[in-house]
């Protein structure tokens, strides 16, 4: 009698509650859940499949996996492997907000994990991005004219790497891309520098140019620096500061460029050493 009463439609029924009852029907089918291909098989299994997506580029297929192995050999060295090569996979996806994150945690849960050189390594990776892209190929965009923000975090990573693990296989190339930031900021300073003395503000363009003289050393912005001071100065008829600065030029960049063709080109930026 149930099923009776049931199969009996009211030929009343409004039809929008006919479709109600199909989308419910419909509803209720698509919500079945999706069985884990991964459910079957050993951390090692997925360690290797996750590998595979990874080195093939598919990194959005690589990371669900790197995850699902956290989860499964919890507590043991292949999660934290995992962990590390998600923050590889999701840097090289360019979701570089959550491969800092994953970075942090890493560092968090396992502070003295034989990998926290190439942990900081990376971290200082995803930070240091020299990569300008198409528009910034097109624009003549600098490295320095960016946000410093991340070359500074990049740098404190390699330095916390090149002092606590001096001797690791990562140290020496921290050391170059140390060297880089420095530079990259100095001439971060010089190209505001530059920038005011192109508008004429020559007061303020001396200023911003010492600035880099006074707190960077040894780096090769510092000589545009120089030659701005020395324009700036010879802009505001300053003779006796303009000539000082042109001997210190001639004795520490003998062989500038600057004074003999002016502000470099555009077409072979100074960041192009890498």
């Amino acid at each position: 009698m149930f099923y009776t009463k049931l199969s009996v439609v009211p030929r009343a029924l409004p039809l929008v509650a006919a479709v109600c009852a199909l989308s419910f029907v419909v509803a209720g089918c698509s919500s079945t859940p999706t069985a884990d291909r991964t459910a079957s098989w050993s951390p090692n299994k997925i360690y290797a499949e996750a590998k595979d997506e990874a080195n093939s580029g598919a990194y959005d297929k690589a990371i669900p996996l790197y995850e699902k192995l956290e989860g499964r050999a919890a507590g043991t060295p292949l999660a934290q492997q995992a962990q590390l090569d998600k923050a590889y996979a999701q840097y090289k996806g360019g979701e570089q907000a959550q491969a800092l994150a994953t970075l942090d945690r890493f560092m968090k849960l396992h502070p003295a994990s034989p990998a926290m050189d190439y942990a900081l390594y990376l971290k200082g990776l995803v930070n240091f991005n020299d990569n300008l892209g198409i528009l910034g190929f097109i624009s003549r965009q600098d490295l320095s004219e960016r946000d410093q923000k991340a070359a500074k975090e990049s740098f404190e990573s390699f330095k916390e790497l090149a002092g606590r693990f001096p001797d690791s296989r990562y140290a020496s190339d921290s050391r170059l891309r140390m060297s880089y930031i420095v530079n990259s900021l100095a001439q971060s300073e010089v190209h505001v520098a530059r920038y005011y003395y192109s508008r004429g503000a020559y007061i303020a363009a001396i200023n911003r140019a010492q600035s880099a003289i006074s707190d960077y050393r040894d780096v090769p912005a510092l000589e545009e620096a120089a030659y701005i001071l020395y324009k700036s100065y010879d802009a505001l008829g300053m003779a006796e500061l303009r000539d000082d600065t042109r001997r210190i030029m001639e004795k520490t960049y003998p062989k500038s460029q600057y004074m003999s063709k002016g502000f470099k080109s555009a077409d072979n930026p100074w960041y192009k050493f890498w």
